[in-house]
């Protein structure tokens, strides 16, 4: 007899990399032939914005915390936060 997985439960299995394959062929199959210029920085831009704005939220604006968070340097952060008017 096979167990059965509640909706809440499953979810709790899916991997971030999950989530982003099946965003990107679902992208990709809603485009049809259409082939994106520039794709790669459309990608960070659609990836990195909201992953700023989470982490503002998360640690409160902390910049030593934030940067910490994503492995970069402060000075790299800021750079980041200012090409997205996140700036203070």
């Amino acid at each position: 007899m096979q167990k059965k997985i509640s909706l809440a439960e499953d979810l709790k299995t899916v991997t971030l990399k999950q989530v982003v394959k099946d965003t990107l062929r679902n992208y990709f199959s809603n485009i049809g032939g259409e082939q994106p210029i520039d794709f790669y920085s459309i990608l960070l831009e659609e990836i990195e914005r909201p992953l700023l704005e989470v982490l503002i939220n998360h640690t409160h604006y902390n910049q030593v915390k934030m940067a910490h968070i994503l492995g970069i340097s402060r000075g790299t952060l800021r750079k980041k936060l200012k090409q997205y008017g996140m700036l203070d």
